[in-house]
């Protein structure tokens, strides 16, 4: 199975999810938005899988920094995924693609469903 695990290795719940797969025995590629950014195709396939309230965080401080014209574009698909690749740090971590599918946000009970 492949395993691609997007996120901010200094984000708690990434480094969760990282031990959770180590644990498991399970190999993963890791891609830090910090150094390759997040890339616009993945982020419009990801919001066109799960919706924009899944992969946006609007709890985190970069989405309360944001002026209300600049939340304002959240409120499409395009719009959001432009915003999200500008800044990455607003994507809900971890995002994993895996050959089943797609996992946002890290829960131990579904990713055992979805990887074991």
């Amino acid at each position: 199975m492949t395993i691609d695990l997007y996120g901010i290795p200094n984000c708690d719940t990434v480094k969760k999810a990282r031990a959770w797969l180590d644990e498991q025995g399970l190999a993963y590629t890791f891609h830090d938005y910090k150094k390759e950014g997040a890339d616009p195709v993945k982020v419009e396939r990801w919001i066109g899988a799960e919706g924009i309230d899944v992969v946006l965080n609007r709890r985190g401080t970069t989405w309360r920094k944001l002026d209300e014209g600049e939340k304002a574009r959240a409120g499409d698909a395009i719009g959001a995924a432009a915003l999200l690749v500008e800044h990455p740090s607003m994507i809900k971590r971890p995002v994993v693609e895996h050959d089943g599918g797609l996992l946002a946000g890290f829960d131990a009970a579904k990713w055992q469903e979805a990887l074991a």
